[in-house]
């Protein structure tokens, strides 16, 4: 029998998969109702999701490239540039960081600086359950839970026609919401597609 060695992300996602189908009903919330499904819906469909650890982030400051590039948001939250030093980046909006990077390089190097935030790469979104491919999916915008499903290989035979769960950064567990087109998916989420009744 071969050994298998677990390391890096994906020795993480499996172990991560293991751990959630092993999770009882408990972590399951219920239903979402009909006035959280909108408010999510139109929350996805008009702003762009908060900052989150793990998403690799492109500065621009115009007329300074030396202070532009690619820097990750480390698992505390916090990001690291020059000059301006270590900034909470995790839980503002791509303004919010912004403005919080033109204030710290504004000074005597710099009078007016005008700062970009572009997200490079967001956090991945992990999918389990009755799926052909269950594990860790690379976030796309305007993802929703259908396309979601699509890439990690489809239901199974087994799958529930009716309702996925999802667990949003944040939420204490996994809510049930109608397998539809117009979930959307936000970076970081977890999917579970249950077993359906027969």
């Amino acid at each position: 029998m071969k050994s298998i060695l677990l390391s890096g992300r994906k020795g993480f996602t499996l172990l991560l998969c293991i751990a959630l189908m092993g999770c009882d009903a408990g972590m399951n919330l219920g239903p979402i109702s009909t006035e959280e499904r909108e408010a999510l819906i139109q929350s996805a469909a008009t702003t762009s999701p908060n900052l989150q650890p793990g998403e690799k982030i492109r500065v621009t400051v115009f007329g300074e490239d030396r202070l532009s590039g690619e820097f990750e948001i480390d698992p505390a939250g916090f990001v690291s540039l020059p000059l301006a030093g270590t900034i909470k980046a995790a839980g503002l909006s791509k303004p919010q960081l912004e403005q919080e990077l033109a204030k710290k390089f504004r000074g005597e190097y710099l009078r007016n600086p005008k700062v970009t935030v572009d997200v490079a790469s967001f956090r991945p979104f992990y999918i389990l359950g009755e799926v052909g491919k269950p594990g860790e999916y690379p976030f796309k915008s305007g993802l929703n839970v259908m396309s979601a499903i699509a890439l990690a290989g489809g239901s199974t035979y087994r799958a529930s026609r009716s309702n996925v769960l999802i667990q949003h950064i944040g939420e204490p567990g996994f809510k049930e919401y109608p397998l539809s087109p117009t979930i959307p998916i936000l970076p970081g989420d977890l999917i579970r597609v249950p077993e359906r009744y027969f």
